[in-house]
Order: C-alpha cells, then sequence, then structure tokens
C-alpha cells in the first residue's frame, strides 16, 4: 500500500527530533503517522489506547503494529506534558479530538477533550519550548458568529474557542501554532462523523452494496493524504505565531464524485439525495501555501482511484472492514 503515501513523503531533515501525533488513530492522524514513518521522521503515535487499526489500512499490519504507540488522553495535563517533556518532543501535530456527534451526544466531554485537551497541549508546548505546534480546527466553526447561514454545532463552537485561546497562548506567552480548519476529507481510514459519506460511497461500490449519499451539489473533496500533508508542513519549520488556515481540497460537486465511479465500478449501486452540504465547501487555501513548505495537491480523479484502488486490494486480502452503521 506504499502507492497511498508515496506522493507525500518529506525529507527527514526538516525534523531534529521527535514528532508527537495525538488522535493517532484516527483518520488523520492514521494517514500523518503513516507518512511521517515512511518519511524516516521520529513519531510518537498516541491515542486512548494503541489504535493501530486505520494505520494498518494505509501502511500495512505489521508497519501499523510495530509503531511505539503511548496511550494518551488528552485531557489529563499532566500526562500530557510529562511525555511531552520526557520523549523530547521537537513539534507536535494536535488531531485528537471527539466529531461533531459524538460532542452533541455528550456536550460535555466534548468540551474536555477538544477545548481543554487543546489547551493542555499548548500548555506542554509553552513549557518546554516547542515552537512547532499545528492542530486541527474545523470549517464547522466557520458557522459563528451565529446567523453565517451555515449550520451551528457545539463541535464547531468548541473549534472557535480552541482557535482563540491559541492567539491568547502567542499573544501572553509566544508559543506559536497554526490552525488548520480542515473541510470535507475523504480517502481510505475516513469511516466515522456526517461528511465520512462520499468515502464510504467507494467503499460502498467496492463491496458491491447499494448506499445513499446523503447529500448533493456542491462539495469540499480534501483528499487524506493531502490534508495530512498540510499539517506536516505546518510543523516543518519553527512558528512564527498564531495563524489560522482554511484547507479546502478541491471545490466539486457530489455528482461529479459519482461520475468518477460510475468510470471505476460501472454497475455500482451507489447514489446521492438530499440537501447540500450544511457547510462552505469553497474556501480560499491560498493563504496557507503561501505561509508553509509546498506540500502536494491531489485532483479528485485521482484521490478517488488511489481509494478505490487500496479498497479493492483490502478487499482482495480480506482486509476491507464492513461499511459503518
Amino acid at each position: 500500500m506504499d502507492f497511498l503515501t508515496a506522493p507525500f513523503l518529506i525529507d527527514s531533515g526538516r525534523f531534529s527530533g521527535p514528532v508527537l501525533v495525538t488522535g493517532a488513530g484516527g483518520c488523520l492522524g492514521a494517514w500523518t503517522t503513516a507518512i511521517l514513518v515512511r518519511s524516516g521522521v521520529p513519531v510518537i503515535p498516541t491515542d486512548l489506547q494503541k489504535s493501530p487499526g486505520r494505520v494498518a489500512l494505509i501502511m500495512g499490519e505489521a508497519a501499523a503494529n510495530a509503531l511505539d504507540w503511548s496511550a494518551l488522553d488528552v485531557t489529563d495535563g499532566l500526562a500530557v506534558a510529562e511525555l511531552v517533556e520526557t520523549r523530547n518532543v521537537q513539534a507536535i501535530v494536535h488531531l485528537a479530538g471527539l466529531q461533531v456527534p459524538h460532542c452533541a451526544a455528550n456536550p460535555a466531554l466534548g468540551a474536555r477533550v477538544n477545548v481543554e485537551g487543546t489547551v493542555n497541549v499548548l500548555e506542554a508546548a509553552r513549557h518546554n519550548g516547542i515552537e512547532r505546534v499545528v492542530f486541527a480546527s474545523s470549517v464547522a466553526a466557520h458557522a459563528f458568529p451565529a446567523g453565517s447561514g451555515f449550520k451551528e454545532t457545539l463541535y464547531g463552537a468548541y473549534k472557535v474557542a480552541n482557535e482563540q485561546a491559541a492567539f491568547v497562548y502567542w499573544a501572553d506567552w509566544q508559543v506559536p501554532s497554526i490552525c488548520l480548519r480542515p473541510n470535507v476529507v475523504y480517502g481510505v481510514a475516513r469511516d466515522q462523523g456526517i461528511s465520512s459519506k462520499n468515502t464510504i460511497g467507494i467503499q460502498a461500490a467496492v463491496l458491491d452494496e447499494a448506499y445513499d449519499i446523503p447529500f448533493t451539489g456542491p462539495y469540499s473533496w480534501l483528499y487524506a493524504g493531502e490534508a495530512a500533508a498540510a499539517f506536516i508542513a505546518s510543523v516543518s519549520a519553527d512558528g512564527d505565531g498564531f495563524h489560522a488556515f482554511d484547507l479546502n481540497g478541491r471545490y466539486e460537486t457530489i455528482e461529479m464524485g459519482l461520475s468518477e465511479l460510475d468510470r471505476l465500478e460501472p454497475r455500482h449501486r451507489v447514489v446521492a439525495s438530499g440537501a447540500p452540504f450544511p457547510f462552505p465547501s469553497d474556501l480560499d487555501e491560498t493563504p496557507l501555501r503561501a505561509h508553509v513548505p509546498d506540500y502536494p495537491a491531489l485532483s479528485v480523479r485521482d484521490g478517488i482511484a488511489a481509494t478505490h484502488r487500496a479498497f479493492s486490494l483490502l478487499k482482495e486480502a480480506g482486509r476491507l472492514p464492513s461499511l459503518p452503521v
């Protein structure tokens, strides 16, 4: 499966020590970990527990199980601080967080993980002099202030709080960080959240199952490898302040994605219905690309083809998961 990460490999000389990846068991965390490891960069992947399942889809089971996992609860500030200090962390890619449905189901836990967890990461960076920190906000932050026309969620509110907190950490204590707001991420290992449905549609086609993507019209297609590469680029040099950038990918439609699926799986049973996705689809990522070192971009056609190929190979090997419930 090396073809998945091959376009995004980087020069390991950009890093002088280990990169801490929180939420490494999630989709973006898995891709970030896989790209860094294959590039020869020392990585400390963390999650609540060893979680190699998604990483294994990208880099293989043996490589995923060989990773030096550390269990880490980002709501435990002392544990975050201890890991950063004792493992000589030089850069942090903070991706741990609960998504829209989970925040709605348990708002207090969502606040602890998404907001307190980010503050704990910033505190650890502050007290250890770390000048390379990037964390994930979300396009959902654009729903605020209320009345923007986009769907307001607790998840989005927590992301806004993180952006403002990071600004204060720079203003008061000169802790540099970059905040990225990914739009709709798709690709291997994207299997949960309201914006995972286009990826699940590709998986359904490979599994020869019927599936209805519940959105139509304009959509952001941000390939997971490209998104991970943007996060890595954001910590490949020392920071110089607090910056927040949109990370959009390609502005296309759900229907365009289905037309690509027609080409790859002519007999698929995937359709799309419903209203447009309730968040902006055409955000400008030019400021991000002007600020960080260059990283690759992938067309929707190439991204869907790579995802389809990977799912097909996983199916042949008996390793393609069932469709998420």
